[in-house]
């Protein structure tokens, strides 16, 4: 039987290109299927979103070969201070302090900008062999026997490989048309997601304030620069998002305070509805889903994108394993040690981030001092609280040798 590839990675994203790196430094060929066009891609300006990418996630970065290309333009996450309030009235005295200074490995993460990180990747897909790009067509169909799986274009071509990959977000084609099945459901909030020039340095510090309408997070760029993911309801959102600049800076003010001085808008502003989506299955026949394809998480702990390529780095180990053994890694047996490997993980951080915002997300007084009380304890114990950074810094469970710092 003939494959035109090994592995039809469709999405072009963050995490599609970041798997095809790793697998092609195994041998296999790659083929990743985007249904915008290359230059679009490429030539994207700065808009202020940025994420943040914990340690384990810039190990697997630099496994690849990526991290030099981008770590000029990170900015290291030295401290996270989470405090608890309503918007011009200041932050609780109950709050959460986590200092990279009390674990050995170093930051817990870095802040990098979609438009460094987008780049590099498509500029190290371009000069990688072994990956073929196919842009600006989509796969309306998809068609799975005992051997491989058959992939029909948009544009009347198909491609046969022996698995395909969807790394097509949360309305992922390759997931419905493997009739994998996804729960989920909205919050009735909405991110509003800026960037800001201040007049004081950020010193590296990232600031989660909850409110009673949504989390709050200011997160510091290379600069005096920190990116802006506010949760709002639906309707403020709205109403927030559609206001002139020096308007929705008013808005904004009261709730960002005045620690780093004078603020002002710079790059564009933009949102996106929020909500809880998990699919039943990881796996099918022939076909694996990883980020938000298999799962989309609420913002509040900034790790979607961590979840994802965590799914990158087990699913790649679990291939390049299976590759050497001679083992079909198309194959269920393989597949079903890519789900048992992170399906608990991913559905652990969904059900989390749920209580979290539903927790944080109101003003009733029971809850509130609750929370504030578990907050002042974790900040009280030292053990927690490293824990707590451990966590942050994707430290903890069954790690992928890539996010070991080890070779895929």
């Amino acid at each position: 039987m003939s494959y035109d590839c090994d592995i039809a990675i469709i999405g072009g994203g963050l995490n599609g290109p970041t798997l095809a790196l790793a697998l092609a430094r195994t041998g296999l060929r790659v083929t990743l299927i985007d249904a915008l066009a290359l230059k679009t891609r490429k030539n994207a300006a700065f808009d202020g979103r940025a994420y943040a990418l914990a340690l384990t996630s810039t190990r697997l970065l630099e496994g690849i070969g990526l991290w030099q290309a981008v770590a000029e333009h990170a900015q290291p996450m030295l401290e996270i201070k989470v405090t608890d309030g309503r918007a011009g009235e200041g932050p609780s005295p109950f709050f959460m302090h986590f200092d990279h200074a009390e674990i050995e490995e170093g930051p817990m993460g870095h802040m990098v900008e979609d438009r460094h990180l987008r780049r590099a990747l498509l500029e190290a897909v371009e000069a990688a062999e072994g990956i073929t790009q196919l842009n600006g067509d989509t796969v309306i169909a998809q068609h799975n026997d005992a051997t491989g799986i058959t992939l029909r274009m948009a544009s009347g071509k198909s491609m046969r490989a022996r698995l395909a990959v969807g790394a097509d977000g949360k309305r992922s084609g390759t997931a419905e048309r493997a009739r994998i099945r996804r729960i989920g459901w909205e919050y009735g909030q909405t991110a509003l997601v800026c960037a800001l020039s201040h007049e004081q340095p950020h010193h590296g510090i990232a600031h989660q304030f909850f409110m009673p309408a949504g989390p709050l997070a200011i997160l510091p760029l290379t600069g005096s620069r920190s990116s802006i993911v506010w949760s709002e309801s639906r309707e403020n959102a709205a109403a927030i998002h559609a206001l002139p600049e020096a308007e929705y800076l008013e808005m904004l003010r009261p709730r960002f305070g005045d620690f780093l001085g004078e603020i002002s808008l710079v790059g564009q502003r933009y949102t996106y509805p929020l909500g809880m989506s998990l699919t039943l299955e990881m796996v099918a026949d022939r076909v694996a889903l990883l980020g938000d394809a298999a799962h989309g998480v609420h913002p509040i702990a900034g790790q979607g994108l961590n979840a994802g390529l965590r799914d990158v780095a087990a699913l790649a180990e679990v291939i390049a394993d299976a590759h050497r053994r001679g083992e079909d890694y198309g194959a269920a047996p393989a597949l079903q040690r890519y789900q048992q490997w992170r399906r608990f993980d991913n559905t652990t951080l969904a059900l989390a981030t749920d209580t979290f915002n539903r927790m944080f997300s109101n003003d009733n007084a029971l809850i509130r001092l609750a929370r504030d009380a578990g907050m002042a304890a974790i900040n009280a114990l030292p053990g927690l609280r490293r824990g707590f950074i451990r966590e942050a810094a994707g430290l903890t469970g069954d790690l992928p040798r890539l996010m070991r710092g080890q070779p895929l």
